[in-house]
C-alpha cells in the first residue's frame, strides 16, 4: 500500500522552490512570471529537436505561440521522471500485447517514477512526453482561465485562450503574466481534457526548430562555448589502455610551461589548469606518464577469440525466443555463417566538457548530459556534500549518440576545480582524449543456420554473443543487471516473423573494454545479424527478398511497412541492371518497424551508393520536416559506419585517435534518401534510433545484388571498395 501511495502521490513541483513573488509555476513544466512564459523541457536536447517537440507538445494545449515562449532544461528533479525508457530492458517484444507484457510496461511506470528517473535516451522523449506534456500545458491552461474567472467574476466555462491571452465574452483578453499572481494562489486545475488532433495547431503540421536562426547563423551556444568572468581552463590526460593504472608521472616540464597554472592528479593520470583551452592541451601533452598495462585483452584478434569462445552453455544469458523444432529442422541445412561487427566509438562533433565552480557550500556544473540525476548524485557522493548543493545547469549539446550517457569527466572537471576553489574552470577533453576514453559499442559476433523447403524458409537458428551494455553501464552507477540482459538479443529475438523453426539466444560474453549505449544499442547490430542470416536463407530457397519478407510478416504494421518501402522503391526483384543492385532491410527496434531499400551500383573504382528508400511506424508523425531529418541521419549514421568504422585496438590501446582514422559517409557519398512516415501503429513512438538498425544490412544485401559477394563483417570496406 505505502508503494501504491509513493507511485499514485504527484511528485513535488521544483519550480515552486524559490518561485519570486508573481510568478506562478502552474505545472512542473509552466512557468509564468511578468517577463513572460517559460516552457520547461527536462529531456536534453542532442540535436534531436528535442526542446522543440517539447515546447510543442506543451505549447499546443496551453495555447501559446513557439514565438511566444522561451525554454528551459530545468533543474534535475524526480519530478521530470521518464516512465518510457525502463520498459525497454523486459524481455517481451513491442509487438505483444498481453496481460504480462502490459504489467511489465506498468511496473516501468512504477519504476522510473519510484527512481526519480531522469534520462534522455531509447528513443523515449517523444513517448514519454506524448500524453504528459501535453497535460502539463492543458492543466496550466484551465488554471489560468480559474485565474481570470476570480479575477472577473465571469464562469471559466464562458472563458477562451488563444495566442497566450484569457479570452472573456466581451472580447477582452488578459495576457497570461497578468494571471500569473491570481494564479499562484489558487490549486491547479487537474480534471481537464485534451483536445482533438482536429483541433492542433502546431502537431502534425511542419514546424521550424527553435534552434534553427542560431545553428543555421553559428550563435548556437553549446556547452563547449561558455565563457565565464575570470574563467580558468583544464585539459586532463588518462592512461589510453582502459582499466589500466598509472604508476606515477613527471610534470615539471609541463607545470614550467606559460600559462599552466597547476598540474592535478587524477585517478590514473593528471589534468592540468591553464589560462586557455590550448596551453592547457599543450601541457597535459608534455607530462611524462608510467602506465601500467589494460585490464582486457591487449589486441582485436585476442578479443575476437574470446568473444568466439563464449558459444557455450556456461555463458548462455538469454533465450527469449524458441518455436517450433529447430533441431529437427536442421537436418538439411542450407545456410551456415558467421557475422561479425566490431567496436564503435561515439565520436560525437562536441567533445565532452564541463564548466564547474566549487565554493564551501556548494558546487555549480554546466554540462550537457542525458543523466542530470546521476550526475548530480555522483558529484554528491565524490564531494561529501548534500544533493541540493550540486546545481547542475544542463546545455545544449553538439551530439551524442549515447556518449553523453556516462559522466566520467564531470568527476575530473570537480577534482580540478576544487584545486581552484571559488574560480570557474572549463575543462575540455581533446579529441584524442575523447576518442581513445569513450565507452564504444561492443564488437559482437553472431553464428547463424537455417534451413529451406518449397521456396519458403523453414528454420532460423540465430546465436548471438556480447559482452553487456547494461551491466557494464550499470556498474559504473553503482548498480547491476537483476536478470537476463535483453539488450544482447535486441533487434532479433524480437522480430515478426512466422517461421516455422526459430530460435534465438544470447551469450553473455565476460567484459572486455569498458562499453555502453550506442545509437540503437543492441539493435544496431542485430539488425545486421538477423536480416543477413533471413536474406542469404530467402536466397537459397529462391524466393524474392521482399516478397518473402511480407510473406513471413506476421504484424500488420510491420507489414504495411515492408510493403510501403517496395511501392516507394519501386520493387520488383533485387536486380536492377548489370552491376546494379538493391537489397532490403526491416528491423523493429524501440517499438518502431522500419523497413530500408539501398539501391548501389558497382563501377569500377567501388561501390556507389545511389537511392535509399525508408518507411517507418512511429503511430503518428508529429513534425513531418523533424520526423524526415530524424530518419536520414539515421540512415547515413548506420551506413557511414557500415562502411568504414571500427575502433580496434594494440597494445591495449585503441588505434583510432582522430576522425581521420574514424572517418563516415562523406559528403559526395550520401544518397537521395526518401522517407515514408506511417501512422497505422496505437502507440507513439520515438524516431531517433530506429532508423540506424537496417541500414547495414540493406546495404551489404545492395552488394551482394550488385556483385554476388557475401560480406558478412564490419567495416564492409575490409573487403570492397567505396567511391
Amino acid at each position: 500500500m505505502f508503494g501504491v501511495y509513493r507511485y499514485k502521490t504527484p511528485a513535488a513541483n521544483p519550480l515552486l522552490d524559490g518561485l519570486p513573488e508573481g510568478s506562478a509555476a502552474l505545472t512542473p513544466y509552466v512557468l509564468i512570471d511578468r517577463d513572460g512564459v517559460t516552457l520547461i523541457t527536462p529531456r536534453v536536447d542532442l540535436g534531436q529537436g528535442a526542446y522543440s517537440m517539447q515546447a510543442a507538445l506543451i505549447a499546443e494545449e496551453l495555447d501559446v505561440d513557439l514565438d511566444q515562449i522561451r525554454v528551459d532544461p530545468g533543474k534535475p528533479s524526480p519530478a521530470y521522471f521518464n516512465s518510457t525508457v525502463v520498459a525497454e530492458g523486459f524481455p517481451f517484444a513491442a509487438t505483444d500485447g498481453g496481460f504480462l507484457a502490459r504489467g511489465a510496461r506498468g511496473a516501468g511506470d512504477v519504476v522510473g517514477k519510484l527512481m526519480g528517473l531522469q534520462i534522455t535516451g531509447g528513443s523515449s522523449t517523444v513517448p514519454d512526453a506524448y500524453v504528459k506534456l501535453r497535460m502539463a500545458g492543458a492543466v496550466a491552461r484551465e488554471t489560468l482561465k480559474a485565474a481570470a474567472a476570480q479575477m472577473t467574476g465571469v464562469d471559466a466555462g464562458q472563458l477562451k485562450t488563444a495566442h497566450g491571452l484569457v479570452i472573456l465574452p466581451d472580447g477582452k483578453t488578459l495576457s497570461y503574466p497578468e494571471l500569473a499572481a491570481v494564479a499562484a494562489t489558487i490549486d491547479p486545475v487537474t480534471d481537464v481534457d485534451l483536445r482533438p488532433e482536429s483541433d492542433w495547431r502546431y502537431l502534425g503540421q511542419d514546424m521550424q526548430r527553435l534552434d534553427m536562426v542560431a545553428k543555421c547563423t553559428g550563435t548556437q551556444v553549446y556547452g563547449i562555448d561558455l565563457a565565464m568572468p575570470d574563467m580558468l581552463y583544464g585539459a586532463v590526460r588518462t592512461n589510453p589502455r582502459r582499466g589500466g593504472v598509472m604508476d606515477g608521472f613527471d610534470a615539471d616540464q609541463a607545470k614550467a610551461m606559460r600559462g599552466v597554472q597547476a598540474v592535478v592528479p587524477l585517478e590514473n593520470g593528471a589534468g592540468v589548469v591553464a589560462d586557455n583551452t590550448w596551453r592547457a592541451f599543450q601541457a597535459a601533452e608534455a607530462i611524462r606518464f608510467d602506465w601500467g598495462p589494460a585490464s582486457h585483452p591487449a589486441t582485436s584478434a585476442e578479443m575476437w577469440q574470446q568473444l568466439g569462445q563464449t558459444f557455450d552453455d556456461d555463458y548462455r544469458d538469454n533465450r527469449f525466443k524458441d518455436e517450433g523444432d529447430v533441431e529437427a529442422a536442421l537436418t538439411d541445412i542450407a545456410v551456415e555463417a558467421e557475422y561479425r561487427v566490431p567496436h564503435l566509438a561515439h565520436a560525437p562533433l562536441e567533445p565532452v566538457s564541463a564548466v564547474v565552480k566549487v565554493t564551501d557550500t556548494r558546487i555549480d556544473i554546466w554540462t550537457g548530459t542525458q543523466i542530470p540525476r546521476f550526475v548530480q548524485a555522483n558529484v554528491a557522493k565524490q564531494t561529501g556534500l548534500g544533493m541540493d548543493d550540486v546545481r547542475l545547469h544542463v546545455q545544449m549539446t553538439g551530439g551524442s549518440f549515447g556518449h553523453r550517457l556516462e559522466d566520467e569527466y564531470v568527476a575530473q572537471a570537480v577534482t580540478l576545480a576544487q584545486a581552484v576553489k571559488g574560480t570557474p574552470i572549463k575543462v575540455t577533453w581533446s579529441r584524442e582524449e575523447d576518442m581513445t576514453h569513450d565507452f564504444t559499442r561492443p564488437m559482437m559476433m553472431a553464428r547463424g543456420r537455417g534451413a529451406v523447403s518449397d521456396g519458403k524458409v523453414q528454420a532460423f537458428d540465430l546465436s548471438i554473443a556480447s559482452a553487456s551494455v547494461t551491466a557494464s553501464q550499470l556498474a559504473r552507477q553503482g548498480q547491476s543487471v537483476p536478470g537476463p540482459d535483453v539488450a544482447i538479443v535486441a533487434g532479433a529475438w524480437d522480430q515478426p516473423f512466422a517461421i516455422p523453426h526459430v530460435r534465438v539466444t544470447g551469450y553473455r560474453a565476460p567484459q572486455m573494454v569498458p562499453i555502453s549505449s550506442w545509437r540503437s544499442v543492441g539493435a544496431s547490430a542485430n539488425g545486421f545479424f538477423h536480416d543477413c542470416l533471413l536474406d542469404e536463407l530467402i536466397h537459397a530457397a529462391g524466393a524474392d527478398p521482399l516478397a518473402e519478407r511480407v510473406r513471413l510478416c506476421w504484424h500488420e504494421p510491420s507489414c504495411k511497412v515492408l510493403q510501403a518501402v517496395g511501392e516507394m522503391s519501386g520493387w520488383d526483384g533485387p536486380q536492377i541492371a548489370k552491376g546494379r543492385g538493391r537489397g532490403v532491410a526491416f528491423c523493429l527496434s524501440f517499438g518502431v518497424a522500419v523497413a530500408e531499400v539501398v539501391e548501389v551500383t558497382a563501377t569500377d573504382a567501388g561501390i556507389r551508393i545511389d537511392k535509399v528508400f525508408v518507411a517507418a511506424e512511429v503511430g503518428r508523425v508529429l513534425d513531418p520536416v523533424n520526423f524526415e531529418n530524424l530518419v536520414q541521419g539515421g540512415v547515413i549514421w548506420g551506413l557511414g559506419h557500415a562502411m568504414n568504422c571500427e575502433i580496434t585496438y594494440t597494445d591495449g590501446m585503441p588505434e583510432q585517435t582522430n576522425f581521420h582514422a574514424y572517418e563516415g559517409m562523406r559528403l559526395y557519398q550520401t544518397p537521395e534518401i526518401m522517407v515514408r512516415g506511417l501512422e497505422n501503429g496505437d502507440d507513439i513512438r520515438g524516431i531517433g534510433e530506429p532508423p540506424v538498425p537496417p541500414a547495414a544490412p540493406a546495404l551489404a544485401n545492395a552488394i551482394f545484388a550488385a556483385t554476388g559477394q557475401r560480406i558478412r563483417e564490419l567495416p564492409l570496406n575490409k573487403f570492397i571498395d567505396f567511391v
